[in-house]
C-alpha cells in the first residue's frame, strides 16, 4: 500500500510516527512521512521518504500561554497549507494516517475519496463521560460535566478551524462542515495510540474507533558515552534517584522548581537527575555528588528502569515510557492533556496527585516526594502496569489495523 503519514508537534507527537513509517517501510508499503522541519534529522537517520511542513511553528506551540489572536493565525495558516501540501501527495497514495491535531485531514481525505485513519495520543472523541483530555478538569463536576465540556471545546475548535476548513471546502466545491469536533471522527476511523490500562475509553462513543497502544520509539540515535556517563552517576551509590523533565515544555517557574528539587534531594539525601529540556531547566544549577544535570539527548527507555522515582510534565510520551519502566511517577502538568495524564496516573496508584509548578512550597513538594519514593503500593502497582505495557505491542496493533485496509482499498 501507498501510505501518507502527517504529525506535528514535538517529541512524544512525532517520534511514534517517525518508528511507525520505518516500520510500515520494513513490511513492504510505500511510505512518505510529512512532519515539522525540526525533526528532518531524526527523519534523514530513519530512512523514511519525507517531506517539511511549511507551516511548522512549534515553539508557538508549547509556549505557556499563547497570544490567542497568533494562535488563531497559526492555526488558519496551517489548515491553510495542509489542504495546499497534502492533496497533491494524497493523489499518489492510498490512504492518509494522521494525528487528530492535523484539522485538515478528514476534510483532505474526503475531497480525496481516500480512507482516513486519524490517530489520538489520548480520548479525544466526544463523548457523554470522558471530560476533553485538554481540559484540567478531569475529575466528576455538577456544572463542568464531560458534556459540557464537550461543547465547550466544540465553539472553541470551530474558533480555531471551521472557518478555515470551509473556505478551502468552498474553493473545491465541498459543502461545509457545522461542527468541526464532530465531523472529524465522523469522517474517519478513530485509532487511539495509548495504552487502554493507562488511559480510559467510552464503549458507547458513536464514531468508529479502536485503540492498541503506545508507538514507542526505541530506534533513535544516541551518544553511548553520553549514557555512560549518565548510569554511573546512577549507580554510584545506593541513595534513590529521581529523574525530573519538563520535556518540550515551558514554565515560568521552572528554575525555582529545579531548586526546590535539588534542596529536597539533597536534605532527604536522594540523586538529582534532570533533564534540560527544550527550554534549558535548572540552568543555575551546577553538577555536584547528588546532582547531574542532562543535556544530551537520551532515550528514556535507557534511563527510566534504572531511577527510583520520575517526575515530569505529563506529556503522553513520557508518562508511558516511565509506565513502561515500572517506576512510580509523578506529574507537573502544564498544557493540554497532561492534566488528563496526571488524574490518570493518581487513579491508577502509579504516584501521587500531581503537583503545580506555580506557587507550589517546599514543604508541599517535599511531602509529594517523600511518599513517590517511599510508598511500596506506587512500586508494585507500576511493576503491574510495566507487564501490562511491554505485552500491549502498540507498533504491531497499529501496523495491522493500517494493513487491514488492504482489501477495502483493491
Amino acid at each position: 500500500m501507498k501510505l501518507l503519514l502527517v504529525t506535528r508537534g514535538s517529541q512524544g507527537d512525532v517520534y511514534p510516527f517517525l518508528r511507525l513509517a520505518a516500520e510500515l517501510k520494513t513490511r513492504g508499503h510505500c511510505v512518505t512521512l510529512s512532519l515539522p522541519c525540526l525533526f528532518e534529522k531524526q527523519a534523514k537517520d530513519s530512512g523514511v521518504t519525507y517531506v517539511l511542513q511549511a507551516s511548522d511553528d512549534i515553539k508557538g506551540m508549547v509556549e505557556v500561554t499563547p497570544d490567542t489572536k497568533n494562535l488563531l493565525e497559526w492555526t488558519r495558516r496551517v489548515i491553510d497549507s495542509q489542504f495546499k501540501e497534502l492533496i497533491p501527495l494524497m493523489a499518489e497514495h492510498d490512504i492518509l494516517i494522521s494525528t487528530n491535531t492535523e484539522f485538515a485531514a478528514p476534510s483532505i481525505a474526503e475531497y480525496c475519496k481516500k480512507p482516513c485513519i486519524r490517530t489520538a495520543y489520548g480520548p479525544f472523541i466526544p463523548g457523554r463521560t470522558i471530560p476533553p483530555p485538554v481540559f484540567p478538569w478531569p475529575k466528576p463536576h455538577p456544572i463542568f460535566t464531560p458534556a459540557f465540556l464537550w461543547a465547550l471545546l466544540n465553539n472553541g475548535l470551530n474558533l480555531m478551524a471551521k472557518k478555515s476548513l470551509n473556505k478551502n471546502r468552498k474553493t473545491l466545491g465541498m459543502p461545509p462542515i457545522k461542527c468541526q469536533a464532530q465531523h472529524a471522527p465522523a469522517n474517519s476511523d478513530n485509532f487511539l495510540m495509548y495504552s487502554r490500562y493507562l488511559g480510559n475509553v467510552d464503549d458507547n462513543w458513536n464514531y468508529n474507533w479502536d485503540i492498541g497502544g503506545y508507538c514507542f520509539n526505541d530506534e533513535l540515535p544516541y551518544n553511548k558515552e553520553d549514557l555512560e556517563e549518565v548510569i554511573s552517576f546512577i549507580k554510584k551509590d545506593n541513595r534513590p534517584t529521581i529523574y525530573f523533565s519538563l520535556g518540550s515544555c515551558n514554565a515560568a517557574q521552572r528554575d525555582r522548581f529545579a531548586g526546590l528539587l535539588f534542596d529536597i534531594c539533597t536534605e532527604q539525601n536522594y540523586k538529582l537527575l534532570l533533564s534540560a529540556g527544550w527550554w534549558n531547566a535548572g540552568s543555575q544549577l551546577k553538577n555536584r555528588d547528588n546532582f547531574f544535570r542532562m543535556d544530551k539527548v537520551i532515550p528514556h527507555y535507557l534511563i527510566f528502569p534504572h531511577c527510583d522515582a520520575i517526575i515530569h510534565h505529563g506529556g503522553v510520551g513520557t508518562t508511558h515510557s516511565a509506565a513502561r519502566s515500572g517506576r512510580p511517577q509523578m506529574i507537573t502538568p502544564i498544557i493540554l492533556d497532561q492534566f488528563y495524564w496526571g488524574d490518570r496516573i493518581k487513579k491508577l496508584g502509579l504516584g501521587p496527585g500531581s503537583v503545580k509548578i506555580r506557587g507550589v512550597s517546599k514543604k508541599q513538594l517535599e511531602k509529594k516526594i517523600q511518599d513517590l519514593v517511599t510508598n511500596s503500593s506506587y512500586k508494585e502497582k507500576a511493576l503491574s502496569m510495566k507487564n501490562l505495557i511491554n505485552d500491549e505491542g502498540g507498533l504491531e496493533n497499529l501496523c495491522r489495523y493500517i494493513e487491514s485496509y488492504q482489501d477495502k482499498i483493491n
